[in-house]
């Protein structure tokens, strides 16, 4: 069971206000929680984002990993820790990761279309030599009768 601190959506159409809460990865985004540890308003100017400074380093130090956008806001709230920075850099290893899987598919779909090329080419010109021998080959006996 992976742990993931992330936002759950409350309030209003089109006046967002978001609680940050500790959760299984599984449950749906307003689903069942854990804990509630803070909350994040982005309609007031600047952005209002609270923590529970204890309880929010507590779920990091048990090895609740939180999403992009959580660990962007606990660094605008000034909490930093070595779970905030490993989930930076396991996002970034993950969109690295997404980018080589994509271009080695890529180049694997391009292999498998020239080869299909390359074999519909042999084809043709293996058909357009076989007609051509053949009517060779009738006009000889033809010529000899």
């Amino acid at each position: 069971m992976s742990v993931k601190i992330r936002l759950k959506r409350v309030g209003q159409k089109k006046q967002p206000f978001y609680r940050i809460i500790v959760a299984d990865e599984r449950s749906p985004r307003n689903g069942r929680f854990i804990a509630e540890i803070g909350s994040y308003d982005p309609n007031q100017e600047p952005s209002l984002i609270k923590f529970s400074e204890e309880e929010t380093k507590k779920w990091l130090q048990n090895g609740a990993q939180p999403t992009d956008r959580v660990a962007k806001l606990l660094q605008l709230a000034g909490i930093s820790g070595k779970a905030v920075e490993q989930a930076d850099k396991k996002r970034k290893e993950k969109v690295a990761q997404q980018a080589a899987a994509a271009a080695k598919k890529a180049a694997e779909k391009a292999a498998a279309d020239k080869a299909a090329a390359d074999k519909e080419a042999a084809k043709a010109a293996a058909a357009a030599a076989a007609p051509a021998a053949a009517p060779a080959a009738e006009e000889a006996p033809k010529a000899e009768a």
